[in-house]
């Protein structure tokens, strides 16, 4: 199943002095055959924290860009482009989102949903209820 990585996990990926780096890099080589996805989302937010003066192992954004741009030109990545809408009561079931915190999380598996894959995360807080059509293959905890 095409896997799409979370900000997070991309952050992981990318930055071998991540706290997770290890067990995204073991989990990546078991699954990487079956594929992975970005967005738009994603990969902006990978770019903001990994060229962020604050975070811990900064790089100039350039690098980053290279770092990414490396990661995806394989054959196993496919950018997913954001074409799905939180507004659209088909895909939110607005009676489960308990509030602002969980919005991109919840944006996220409803995007790896709806491309019929699944949303790879570190975070054990992502609510399957708000995404209709979502159920526990479309969410993966590492």
């Amino acid at each position: 199943m095409l896997s799409l990585l979370d900000v997070n996990v991309l952050i992981a990926l990318l930055d071998e002095n991540h706290a997770h780096h290890a067990v995204v890099v073991s989990w990546f080589r078991d699954n990487v055959e079956d594929g992975w996805a970005s967005s738009p989302i994603t990969q902006n937010g990978a770019l903001r924290i990994l060229s962020q003066p604050k975070y811990p192992n900064m790089v100039e954004v350039g690098d980053a860009r290279l770092r990414l741009r490396e990661a995806t030109s394989t054959s196993h990545h496919r950018f997913l482009a954001d074409d799905i809408s939180l507004l659209d009561d088909d895909i939110l079931d607005a009676e489960h989102l308990l509030g602002h915190r969980q919005l991109t999380d919840v944006y996220l598996l409803a995007l790896a949903t709806a491309h019929d894959s699944r949303l790879v995360t570190l975070d054990t807080a992502v609510p399957l209820g708000p995404v209709r059509g979502a159920t526990e293959d479309s969410l993966l905890i590492l």
